[in-house]
């Protein structure tokens, strides 16, 4: 079918979203070949699919991002978006959710709802948008559509209905029934087609029990439909679908699909109930947007009758063909060249030779309409979230919400040389995925990358080598351990050297203690009477211990919440320089520190974790054991929320831990709040892994 056949009303844009393993990738692969998109189906064994076409992709066998390709059927356009079900790689769920209409949560016959569903489900819930369940995997051992079923209606409630039903059992499973229509479709094998036929005995009364609940749900959203129903009239298949849009639209039904991807069985049916039961974009919720010129906030809805203007949801960094932005055009039409204003970065971007992806693959497109998804490659300034839009209609629509990294580690170059392929790679990765960030550490100087768990970080760096071309390994950041004293004392620093000609002459008398006031950086006091240091060398004293502070004396950590008074001393008329005064005063410092009980300080982290109520034990027990303090408790959103303060050395693969103990339900955020003092007994260990990193250091 050709692109220009097409209107706004014959567009569906959806999201296949749900745990990890329940087949997205291989039900867009099916729908894909069912309707002659490909001339084979691919396999994830085989990393031959669509939309798995990354090299991780292919070696982990699971999506690592959200990737599109659309599906011509019957004079409709559908773009199906095929999102990770694995959890670190949520920053793709949510940037491809922002392109669909409606999202299709896949979950698997055997295995029933699991957390990808309920997560998939409660992010529907937040962001207000349509779903629908697709019960996948129905030729295997074990399957129970009934069972599934009626677990979603436990789970979520009232508004799951059956629009579909399945035909025979596991490796038997013959075909589909219509619920709304009461037809059945019978597969064919060795074509793939399915055939209309009589409903079969044995599926009449349940057909007609799961009718009735349809009806039941529909008539609700319509009070028209409601006193027909209550009136006993029978419905209209027009006007139980119409009904069944509205509801999806207005999050009271979620209809409930069936079928199997591998086997390409109840592909038909699938088709024909996401143009008869999904929402096309002119249902789409208006979009949240501030009014330029006015700054207004307005909403704005899907319409072909106003200038351009779309939002750029995602950015793909290709090594060869530069960026390519994907974006949803939600008022007027691109095509041609166009300049277009970015109101994020105030800047106009020019606009030409749009395409459409199919996972990799591009087909140029004459026009993107309104609704419809369209790419468009190097845009200079534009980022992910950004709007576009005519400069006769100037907009800009909310952003997109990315949750905060959870996990840091340190980026090590494997060969010498590479590290400006290292930080181009890595900036080029940040346009594509806005849920890391790399930073580079101010005392350590180590580069730091920080993401949404360990498999997020080891994805992106090995794709930094496999498009970038610069091999990395990935360590624990070092931790900015800092280093005080508990004590006090009084020293003197004395350097005094003779070599012919001019010697050097510094001479001080300093008091060490820890600050009152509880603030960190160096307290400097110039108690000196009577010019025994003269007040040219006095700057050149609180210049060596800012410089000295830098490293302490225990582990080498930089030294904070130090008071230092400078009493007393004396000098040389001609000896005396701004250089003796320095080291005079750094030995003092070493003197000092030595003399005063130094301690080692370690990052307190504040910890928030929200967790369902049966992970409380599990997750205070660790709490406990990871030498942390619970301060309280407090619900929130159906969660429990816990509250601690606990040492940054015990949670660095949190992520990590906090998974495996929640099967990944949990969440949680962290901010550093403070120093203490680091137990005795963990002291002699710091400081020996101290000495080793100094030491490689130097071999280096």
């Amino acid at each position: 079918m050709n692109e220009m056949d097409y209107t706004t009303q014959k567009l569906r844009n959806v999201g296949l979203i749900g745990h990890s393993g329940s087949g997205k990738t291989t039900l867009m692969e099916a729908l894909l070949n069912f309707s002659g998109a490909t001339d084979r189906m691919g396999r994830i064994e085989d990393g031959n699919t669509v939309s798995d076409f990354d090299p991780e992709e292919k070696k982990r066998q699971i999506s690592l991002q959200a990737s599109v390709a659309p599906v011509y059927y019957n004079g409709y356009k559908i773009n199906l978006v095929d999102l990770p079900g694995y959890f670190d790689f949520v920053g793709e769920t949510i940037q491809g959710m922002r392109a669909v209409d409606i999202a299709m949560i896949v979950l698997s016959a055997t295995s029933g709802i699991e957390v990808g569903t309920e997560k998939a489900w409660k992010y529907t819930e937040k962001i207000k948008l349509p779903r629908a369940f697709y019960i996948n995997k129905m030729d295997r051992e074990n399957a129970d559509f009934d069972k599934v079923f009626d677990q979603l209606r436990d789970k979520f409630g009232m508004p799951v209905v059956a629009v579909q039903y399945p035909m025979g059992k596991e490796s038997n499973l013959q075909g589909v029934i219509n619920v709304v229509s009461h037809r059945a479709r019978f597969h064919d094998k060795k074509t793939g087609v399915m055939t209309e036929g009589d409903i079969p005995e044995e599926y009449r009364d349940r057909i007609d029990e799961l009718h009735e609940m349809l009806m039941e749900s529909v008539a609700q959203t319509d009070e028209n439909l409601l006193d027909k129903y209550v009136g006993g009239e029978k419905l209209t298949t027009d006007e139980v679908y119409n009904a069944l849009i509205q509801g999806c639209v207005s999050g009271d039904i979620a209809p409930v699909m069936c079928g199997s991807a591998s086997e390409r069985i109840g592909m038909t049916t699938l088709l024909e109930d996401i143009i008869e039961a999904f929402p096309s974009p002119e249902y789409a919720i208006p979009q949240k947007a501030v009014e330029l010129t006015s700054q207004q906030e307005i909403f704005v809805k899907l319409t072909a009758d106003k200038p351009f203007s779309a939002i750029v949801f995602k950015t793909i960094a290709d090594p060869f063909v530069g960026k390519i932005s994907l974006f949803r055009t939600i008022t007027g039409v691109a095509q041609g060249e166009m300049t277009v204003y970015n109101p994020n970065r105030e800047k106009n971007e020019k606009l030409a030779n749009f395409f459409y992806l199919k996972g990799k693959n591009q087909a140029p497109a004459e026009k993107v309409i309104a609704g419809d998804i369209g790419a468009v490659a190097k845009l200079a300034v534009t980022k992910t979230g950004d709007t576009l839009c005519d400069p006769s209609f100037k907009v800009r629509y909310d952003a997109i919400n990315f949750p905060d990294p959870v996990m840091s580690l340190t980026v090590l170059p494997k060969s010498k040389g590479d590290e400006d392929k290292i930080s181009s790679g890595l900036t080029r990765l940040m346009e594509e995925d806005p849920t890391f960030v790399v930073a580079r550490s101010p005392e350590t100087a180590e580069v730091i990358m920080s993401g949404q768990g360990e498999t997020h970080l080891e994805v992106l760096a090995s794709k930094l080598k496999a498009k970038f071309g610069a091999d990395v390994d990935l360590a624990e950041p070092v931790l900015p351990y800092r280093e005080t004293i508990k004590g006090k004392s009084d020293v003197q620093g004395k350097h005094k050297k003779q070599s012919g000609g001019h010697g050097q002459y510094g001479d001080v008398k300093i008091r060490f203690e820890q600050r009152k006031d509880g603030k960190d950086e160096l307290e400097f006091v110039d108690e000196v009477v009577g010019g025994s240091v003269p007040r040219n060398f006095i700057p050149a004293v609180e210049k060596g211990l800012r410089e000295a502070i830098t490293e302490g004396v225990l582990a080498g950590y930089p030294v904070i919440k130090l008071r230092a008074t400078l009493y007393d001393g004396s000098y040389h008329a001609v000896d005396s320089s701004e250089m003796a005064f320095k080291i005079a005063a750094s030995m003092a410092f070493k003197k000092g520190m030595e003399d005063a009980q130094p301690i080692l300080l370690e990052p307190i982290m504040k910890l928030e974790v929200k967790v369902p109520d049966d992970y409380m034990g599990d997750i205070i027990g660790d709490i406990n054991k990871k030498r942390g303090r619970v301060l309280g408790m407090e619900p929130e959103d159906d969660m429990q929320k816990v509250i601690a303060e606990i040492p940054m050395s015990e949670i660095q693969r949190y992520s990590s831990d906090l998974k495996s103990m929640t099967q990944a339900r949990g969440e949680f955020r962290m901010e550093f709040i403070r120093y203490e003092e680091v137990p005795a007994t963990e002291v002699p260990k710091i400081v020996e892994r101290a000495k080793k990193m100094k030491e490689a250091k130097e071999s280096k």
